[in-house]
């Protein structure tokens, strides 16, 4: 039975998880205008809807979401790992222009792509 890239998958999944959560921290706040300055929801000419645009708190989703399935995906097909290593990191590094998982998310992404894009399958006899 072939080992799987355990520490790729629990280190990805980790980094997705503060992804997620940042960025959905990140447009509720944007969208609330619960940052003081940032003119509530509807925006002033610093903040509201253009500064969601700027900060792009949907990017941060969407990294963590991809993160997520390519953590996933590494544990169930880990022959598999290299491909979803490379998608793990570059979506990872584009997470720090979505805050990055409150910075710490992205490291853990990265970390996790490139010791998935470095694992080599071993077989247990």
């Amino acid at each position: 039975m072939p080992k799987k890239p355990n520490a790729a998958f629990a280190l990805s999944l980790s980094g997705a998880i503060l992804m997620l959560i940042s960025g959905w921290a990140t447009f509720r706040w944007v969208r609330e205008g619960m940052v003081a300055g940032w003119g509530g929801p509807w925006g002033s000419m610093m903040g509201g809807w253009h500064m969601m645009w700027g900060s792009l708190p949907w990017l941060g989703l969407l990294s963590g979401i991809v993160v997520l399935i390519g953590a996933i995906l590494i544990y169930a097909k880990p022959e598999q790992s290299v491909g979803w290593g490379i998608v793990i990191l570059i979506f990872s590094v584009l997470s720090l222009w979505g805050m990055g998982g409150f910075f710490i998310g992205a490291v853990l992404g990265i970390i996790g792509g490139a010791l998935a894009i470095s694992w080599q399958p071993q077989t247990t006899q």
